[in-house]
């Protein structure tokens, strides 16, 4: 017998996880469908709105491996959006924050904008726990709010009893809008955190206990099979070279380091590189792994290098490798925690200062935090090299600047286009600064 695939793995079709503001669970609402359709023969995939390195890890996880991207509404036009979400199976976005929430003054890039561009329908995770016939205005309130943003279901999230899940449901009839399920109180699917968001996929020992806990209270609480018939096909790019789409590799083979002081990475720009014969070669510093020697180019991505500052500063061949390639004038570009790692020195949250490659006069410190958060418009100039030129990029981090002695990387304005200081410092070929690149513009 011929095995007919369901609809959604014939055609690529989407829709997205929203929620009217953050902290509604959302994310653990998100990881149970993705894993409960993962595991019931869907192809699906999930993708993160929005500059968010932490919650796609999980996404991969929940569907056995598959890539995660981000789609991010603010730094990426129409095409590049719907290019990167282009595929087959079943595509769910996982919305960031509230649905309307996105950058000053107006809320560009936020997971409404995402909708509008990929034409996604819109599921709604209200947190119910503390509701009851509220729960039918608020809901009213955002499938009016925005005709082009089709609420086309709900959730109701943290329920209390089926008495109170009958009186939520109760409530949203008249509204029209399909009640998908109500997901029980569970102290089980809370998720522990740290400064910069949820815990690292893989630094959880029990993520797949976790995951398939969420499926299973996802697949007894949800009619899956009305949620997925809401979804809708995906937009095609109207560009026709998706190459003028992709940001070209610094070099032909790029060092990237990667553990769990270095998670950072954009795939799309890993993917990018790659499209264009680039290859990208691993390595980890907390391991004292050495740059790889035929590296052109060696990106220390962001991450949380503060908690394991002592293993950086021991790691010694890693710290040589760097200073033969900066010797080399390989060129060497680090994101925020990459950029740390950088300078002379970082003093950690119990006031310890531990040496680091002391290639930039940078000494950062954990031990007073401040938070540094919002999306930046980005010029680096031509002695730049191979991130010169004009990013869209983002800037989240709770580290404090002593010292930044040098010349500046990129000229910067804030999401509103107002003046910032410069950011970053170069020495030679060596480069970085706070700024998270996401894509060229």
């Amino acid at each position: 017998m011929t095995h007919v695939p369901p609809p959604d793995q014939a055609v690529g079709r989407g829709l997205l996880i929203a929620a009217p503001s953050s902290g509604s669970g959302k994310t653990t609402v998100t990881l149970g469908l993705l894993r409960a359709l993962h595991r019931a023969g869907h192809i699906v995939r999930g993708v993160k709105s929005g500059p968010d390195y932490i919650d796609p890890k999980f996404h991969e996880a929940a569907c056995g491996g598959a890539p995660c991207l981000n789609l991010d509404a603010f730094a990426m036009g129409p095409d590049r959006l719907c290019s990167l979400a282009a595929g087959p199976g079943l595509l769910i976005a996982e919305g960031a924050m509230g649905l309307f929430d996105g950058a000053p003054p107006d809320g560009r890039g936020s997971s409404a904008d995402l909708a509008r561009a990929l034409h996604l329908p819109t599921v709604l995770v209200v947190d119910a726990a503390r509701m009851a016939q509220s729960v039918a205005p608020l809901v009213a309130g955002f499938a009016r709010f925005e005709p082009e943003v089709r609420i086309a279901g709900v959730i109701l999230n943290r329920v209390g009893s089926p008495r109170h899940a009958a009186m939520l449901t109760r409530a949203l009839a008249p509204l029209g809008i399909s009640v998908l399920g109500a997901v029980p109180r569970d102290g089980t699917l809370e998720t522990p955190s740290r400064h910069l968001g949820l815990v690292q996929a893989q630094e959880r020992g029990d993520l797949e206990a976790f995951l398939e806990r969420a499926a299973d209270i996802m697949t007894s609480a949800l009619d899956l099979d009305a949620l997925t018939r809401l979804a809708a096909p995906l937009p095609a790019p109207q560009t026709s070279s998706r190459n003028g789409l992709r940001m070209h590799p610094p070099a032909q083979q790029i060092a990237v380091a990667q553990d769990v002081a270095f998670g950072f990475t954009y795939p799309h720009m890993l993917d990018d590189w790659r499209s264009f014969g680039a290859e990208v070669i691993p390595f980890s510093p907390l391991d004292d792994e050495p740059v790889p020697e035929q590296a052109g180019f060696v990106f220390l991505p962001g991450g949380y290098p503060e908690l394991h500052a002592g293993r950086v500063a021991a790691a010694a061949r890693f710290k040589a490798s760097l200073n033969r390639c900066a010797a080399s004038d390989v060129p060497i570009y680090g994101e925020c925690g990459g950029y740390m790692v950088l300078g002379d020195g970082l003093i950690d949250a119990q006031g310890v200062r531990h040496e680091m490659a002391g290639l930039l006069r940078l000494e950062t410190s954990f031990a007073s935090r401040k938070l540094h958060l919002g999306y930046r418009h980005l010029q680096g100039g031509a002695a730049c090299g191979p991130i010169s030129g004009d990013w869209a990029g983002h800037e989240f981090h709770y580290a404090t600047t002593l010292r930044a002695d040098g010349t500046a990387v990129f000229e910067a304005q804030d999401a509103e286009g107002a003046p910032l200081p410069a950011m970053g410092l170069r020495e030679s070929s060596v480069m970085g600064s706070f700024a998270h690149l996401i894509d060229r513009v």
